[in-house]
């Protein structure tokens, strides 16, 4: 397993983890170009506003952090690979029960929907990965997530790796020196996620 103090620096420098698809070997990715979600000009989608107000979704924080995380970890019918390694999936269960990382669940009745987990510290939450098995549930477990980040003074959303999924949901590109620039600012912040 990683080691959870390596980790968690590793947060503080710019990087994160992911593991090699083909071998599961893990190494730290430090992007020249980083996506993050600017919390204060987050504009939710009229379908997830219609979602939310009709509470077509249960939403729970760490409820079952561990069916989450696997479940962001099982392949999409687009990709037939995950980044999410048995190695990694055990250090961020560690850093679940640490306090460290934590995830946004959606239930419709007793099915877990869809849902995101991540890493915070300081006034920095680092999105790692979501999932859904029903239509706009990830949606809605972003967008609970970004007013939950935004009500407690949270700085950062990270979003690490822009694709059109994290565009749609307001993620914007900043070079490296920008995103360490507004990392340092977000880490002098004592939050507590819950």
């Amino acid at each position: 397993m990683l080691r959870l103090d390596e980790v968690l620096r590793a947060y503080l420098h710019g990087y994160f983890p992911m593991a090699d698809p083909d071998d599961e070997k893990v190494y730290w990715c430090q992007p020249h170009r980083r996506a993050i979600v600017p919390l204060r000009n987050y504009k939710t989608s009229r379908v997830v506003r219609s979602l939310v107000r009709k509470g077509a979704f249960d939403v729970y924080f760490n409820r079952d952090f561990g069916r989450v995380i696997r479940s962001c970890a099982a392949p999409r019918e687009e990709e037939s690979q995950t980044w999410i390694s048995e190695e990694i999936i055990a250090t961020y269960t560690e850093l679940h029960e640490q306090g460290f990382a934590h995830s946004v669940e959606c239930y419709r009745g007793d099915e877990l929907a869809g849902g995101l987990y991540g890493l915070a510290i300081g006034g920095a939450f680092f999105g790692e990965s979501m999932f859904y098995t029903v239509s706009n549930a990830s949606k809605v477990a972003f967008d609970i997530l970004v007013k939950h980040l935004d009500r407690k003074g949270y700085e950062l959303l990270d979003a690490q790796i822009m694709n059109s999924h994290l565009e749609f949901l307001g993620a914007v590109e900043v070079e490296h020196a920008e995103y360490m620039r507004q990392l340092e600012l977000a880490l002098q912040k004592k939050i507590r996620f819950i």
